[in-house]
């Protein structure tokens, strides 16, 4: 199921997406049409980094979301009150591209998302200036491979969308053009 709604999502760049912006933004070439290059998803223990049981709980839960082995990330600075050294182990790291980014980007707009209680639409305005959009998920319970009764506390993640756009306007009518729901 999720290989041909990743097919369907990707099918609608290429057929409706890219025309539309062309037209909209006035492109002279089909190459400087935004796309959608990567998806980083990022989940930490929060305040239980001093647990190994905790960083082995957000392994497991990063990879059944994400369908990938997640890289384990670790604590740039000290933090004396998580009890947190420098090099420690923090959480777990996940780059999608290709076929599991278009899975994922499907799974999120169209599983996850309405899911959120009181989901009013994302922020439009959560762009870096470079055309990348953040969002934060308060908890992975909204994801359907993440199973309540096994979920010990429950834990945030960050989810980057990576686009090639130049400004933020190009990538917010391209993520917007894809189907992700924004506020109005």
């Amino acid at each position: 199921m999720a290989k041909t709604k990743k097919l369907e999502l990707e099918k609608k760049y290429l057929k409706d997406v890219k025309p539309a912006l062309m037209k909209e933004f006035n492109y002279s070439s089909i190459m400087q049409v935004p796309r959608l290059e990567k998806i980083v998803v990022n989940m930490t223990a929060g305040n239980e980094v001093s647990n190994s049981k905790a960083i082995e709980e957000v392994m497991v839960e990063l990879a059944q979301i994400a369908g990938q082995k997640p890289f384990q990330t670790t604590a740039k600075k000290s933090l004396a009150s998580w009890k947190l050294r420098e090099g420690m182990p923090m959480g777990g790291k996940v780059t999608l591209r290709r076929e599991r980014m278009w899975s994922f980007l499907t799974k999120l707009i169209e599983v996850a998302l309405p899911r959120v209680r009181d989901f009013n639409g994302l922020n439009p305005k959560s762009f870096d200036g470079r055309g990348n959009y953040a969002l934060g998920v308060k908890e992975e319970i909204i994801f359907p491979e993440i199973s309540f009764d096994k979920i010990r506390k429950l834990k945030g993640m960050d989810v980057i969308l990576v686009t090639n756009a130049k400004t933020n306007e190009e990538a917010l009518a391209l993520l917007k053009h894809l189907g992700v729901p924004f506020a109005k």
